[in-house]
Parts: structure tokens; C-alpha cells; sequence
């Protein structure tokens, strides 16, 4: 049976390709600092599970110290010049999109069939863990298609791998922390705290008080934490199941479903969510790298607002 497991250490085997390649790369005078954080990367997909908390505590502090204290610098991996690219894809046309398309057909095709699948009366993947087995088969079949299509070098695909996401930096493992940081509060009783100082400061039977807590506070959350996931269960711990489901009686889908939508409007005005707001920035070389943010804050507003008035004449009619 293929389990996580299997993907977290094809994550870990490409993370530790891109150190070894960090290590090598002597146009980088910050080379060491990138081998070091990418390998500790590595390290948590390949070894997480037998380091315990306090390995994996150790780890993140030493990537925190590494990135913070300016140790990550961008590569120069070798690559073709804008011509050959040019001449490559005038030559190939919208075949080049075949390859990126192959990892959405995977993933479909394996939550589809594959969980399915039994092997000796032993199911092919994990049907429980299907979805991010059929994704990481998906990258994996549309890597071997683009090897087939574009015939590189043999190292090319880890070297662009290696150039984006030095590029990207230390905000491509920023989900996992703050995901992790959202599971920490909810286990350190965040929620209820959040829960009783609303209870004190709004009068608990105004709707539209407790409606507007809860939305406004699932876009701050997020905002802080940089995940609507991550601000879900701390603020519908405080607010949105004891305030608005049980002492007011609103229906908790319609509240779960247009605050999970509150909180992606935080998405979108805040750099803790580096992935979407600054990481596109940087790879489109924006001289200001709140450039997206602030393209984005004005319809988020908007969004909070409409969401928020949904909520208060949905949530207590059904």
C-alpha cells in the first residue's frame, strides 16, 4: 500500500537534492546558509516522524535562525538563455501545458479509481489519505512527461526546481508553520479565551454583534496567522459554536462555510500569507512587494462586508 509516507519522502528527497545543489552552487555567497535550511527541510519530510516534538521544535528554531538572520540568498543555477526558451516554445506550442495538466488528471483520476484499486486484497494507496497520494503521483508522472516532451539535461528540472524555490525563499514553508501554529492554539485553549472576552464585551443575544464578531475576527485571524484554516478552529471555538450556534440557534453549516470565506478575505490583505501575496510579488520581480495586497484590499473589504451581511440574514433563517 503507498502511504503519506511515500510522498513526504519524495518531498524529502527533492528538498535534499535542492541543498546538495545549494552546497555546490559557487556563484551563491550565501550558498551554506541554503543548503543548510533546505536540508533541515529535508530532514522534517524524511525524519519528522522519529524526532519527536523536541527534534522537530530544535529544527524549525534552527531554520528560523538561518532565514532570519539573512543566511538565504538566491542561486544562479546554469539554464538556457531567453532565445533558446523562445525558439523551445514557439517549437512545442500548447504542448507545454500537457505536462502541468498530467498532475490534475492524476490527482482526479487516482481519488476517482485508485483508492478503489485492490492489490492481493490490499488497497493500492490509502483511502484515506487519497487525495495527497494522487497529488504527489500526479507531480511525479507529469515530471517523467516533461522529461519525455522536452528531453533536458538530467539535472535541469532540479536546477529550475532549485532557482524557483530559492526565489520563493523562506516563504515557501511558511503554510506548514502557521498551519501548525493554528493547531497549537486550538490545543492551548485560544478559542474558548477569544470565546469569553466576546461574551464580555458584546451584549450576547445582538445577531448582528456576534456575526460581525465572528467574520471580522475570522479576516483578523487570518490576517495574523496568514491561514483561514489555521484562524478556523480558534475562532469558531470562541464565537462561532457557542455564540452563534448554540445560544443563538444558527444553522452551523451556513456559519462554518461564509467564515471559512471571511477568513480568506484576510487572505488577501495580509503578508503572512506569503504564499499568495508575496511570493508572486517576487516572481514577478514587483518593486513594491506589497503590490498585491494592496491591489487585493479594496475587493476584500468589499467581500467581508457581503459575507458578513449573508451570514446574519442566513444563518438563523434555516
Amino acid at each position: 500500500m503507498i502511504r503519506l509516507e511515500a510522498v513526504y519522502g519524495l518531498a524529502g528527497c527533492l528538498f535534499a537534492i535542492f541543498a546538495v545543489l545549494s552546497a555546490l552552487d559557487r556563484a551563491n555567497p550565501k550558498r551554506w546558509g541554503n543548503a543548510a535550511f533546505w536540508g533541515l527541510f529535508a530532514t522534517s519530510f524524511l525524519f519528522g516522524s522519529h524526532l519527536g516534538d523536541l527534534g522537530n521544535g530544535v529544527l524549525v528554531l534552527a531554520m528560523v535562525a538561518i532565514a532570519g538572520f539573512g543566511g538565504l540568498g538566491i542561486g544562479q543555477p546554469a539554464t538556457t538563455s531567453a532565445e533558446e526558451r523562445m525558439a523551445s516554445a514557439l517549437r512545442l506550442g500548447n504542448k507545454l501545458f500537457l505536462p502541468a495538466l498530467t498532475i490534475p488528471a492524476v490527482t482526479l483520476f487516482g481519488v476517482l479509481v485508485l483508492k478503489t484499486v485492490k492489490l492481493g486484497g490490499v488497497f493500492l494507496i490509502d483511502p484515506k489519505q487519497a487525495t495527497p497520494i494522487s497529488l504527489g503521483l500526479g507531480v511525479l508522472a507529469a515530471g517523467v512527461f516533461a522529461a519525455i516532451l522536452l528531453r533536458p539535461p538530467p539535472l535541469a528540472a532540479f536546477q529550475q526546481g532549485r532557482r524557483l524555490i530559492d526565489t520563493v525563499g523562506w516563504a515557501a514553508v511558511l503554510p506548514q508553520m502557521l498551519a501548525a501554529l493554528g493547531a497549537v492554539f486550538a490545543l492551548a485553549g485560544v478559542g474558548g479565551a477569544v470565546g469569553g472576552l466576546v461574551s464580555h464585551a458584546l451584549p450576547g443575544d445582538n445577531r448582528l454583534a456576534v456575526v460581525c464578531a465572528y467574520t471580522f475576527g475570522m479576516a483578523l485571524f487570518t490576517m495574523i496567522m496568514g491561514n483561514g484554516f489555521a484562524a478556523f478552529p480558534v475562532m469558531t471555538a470562541g464565537i462561532g459554536l457557542p455564540l452563534i450556534v448554540r445560544k443563538l440557534g444558527g444553522d452551523p453549516v451556513i456559519m462554518a462555510s461564509i467564515g471559512m470565506l471571511s477568513g480568506f478575505c484576510g487572505t488577501l490583505m495580509t503578508p503572512m500569507a506569503a504564499n499568495f501575496n508575496i511570493v508572486p510579488a517576487a516572481l514577478l520581480k514587483l518593486p513594491d512587494r506589497h503590490a498585491v495586497i494592496k491591489a487585493q484590499a479594496p475587493t476584500a473589504l468589499l467581500l467581508l462586508l457581503a459575507n458578513t451581511l449573508l451570514m446574519y440574514f442566513l444563518v438563523f433563517r434555516f
